[in-house]
């Protein structure tokens, strides 16, 4: 049993022992030093994916629909610069972000998966994150909603009035998971990157918080390039560009209403019809609805 557990524990001792001797790469800046000392500046422009031939045009909001949830994340993981063949890589300004060193590359595209994971500390340490400085943590928190989950946070505390100091458990176990969503997608607009990779970032949340992020989004993203892997059409309507992608390959783009209107299998995959049950909602008509309620429980 001693030699079974040295066996088990001795390799898990080496990987912990090389996360925590990892050390922060230096934060702020848009210009950094290349292997050879040359100086190199973090690169802007349209960020293309020549596998799928999805564009995304600097400084607006993209959104992405794909009906496998599986070939968004795969997509969303090759917009931040990891390729899934050689010499396939992702242009940022006509740059590869694979021939970019690895910090630069990480300043340029943060991608924030479905599924972002909170580590244990208070939330001032959740937030201090390699970034801009553009951005300051308050307006982040304002933008994702998270008035609610501050609430939270202080209430559960017995030792923090500022809700910067309470602290979160080990991946958020004390929060909804609408909450910790939030709390995510703050963390990544702090960072404020030249393009910011986000997928399903208000799956977990309901209608009119999603609305208000909605919003809150497109306005502190400003003349920053994001990209929404997303099928809602609250965030579909409020993007500069729909991008359709079926089957690995851009079939179709335009706005959320153009596509709605001209193309079935976009229809299909933002109204969830099946054959079976074909889709019979007034898509106007319901996010017209939506807005009004998000916008009355707003001034209220």
């Amino acid at each position: 049993e001693i030699a079974m557990s040295y066996s088990f524990s001795r390799p898990s001792a080496k990987r912990a022992v090389r996360v925590l001797s990892l050390e922060r790469s230096a934060a702020g800046g848009d210009v950094r030093e290349a292997a050879g000392g040359d100086r190199v500046e973090v690169p802007r422009g349209d960020l293309y994916d020549p596998a799928t031939g999805l564009t995304a045009p600097a400084g607006r909001l993209t959104a992405v629909v794909c009906g496998d949830p599986d070939a968004a994340g795969r997509l969303a993981e090759r917009l931040g610069g990891h390729p899934t063949e050689p010499g396939r890589s992702v242009l940022l300004g006509g740059t590869a972000l694979d021939e970019l060193p690895l910090d630069l590359a990480r300043t340029a595209v943060l991608v924030q998966d479905k599924d972002p994971v909170l580590l244990s500390g208070t939330l001032r340490e959740l937030l201090d994150v390699p970034a801009s400085g553009a951005v300051t943590a308050a307006d982040a928190l304002a933008a994702a909603r998270c008035e609610d989950v501050l609430d939270a946070l202080v209430q559960g505390s017995l030792d923090a009035a500022d809700p910067m100091d309470a602290r979160i458990t080990e991946r958020g176990r004390s929060l909804s998971g609408g909450q910790r969503q939030r709390l995510a997608l703050a963390r990544s607009l702090v960072t404020d990157p030249e393009v910011l990779v986000l997928d399903e970032p208000t799956s977990a949340v309901d209608s009119h918080t999603e609305a208000r992020i909605a919003d809150g989004l497109r306005r502190l993203r400003a003349g920053r390039t994001t990209v929404v892997f997303t099928s809602s059409p609250l965030l579909l309507d409020r993007a500069d560009r729909v991008v359709l992608v079926h089957e690995d390959e851009v079939m179709a783009t335009g706005t959320h209403r153009e596509l709605f209107e001209n193309e079935p299998r976009y229809r299909a995959v933002v109204t969830r019809e099946t054959e079976a049950e074909p889709a019979t909602a007034d898509e106007d008509a319901l996010l017209d609805a939506l807005g009004e309620l998000a916008e009355i429980e707003e001034s209220a």
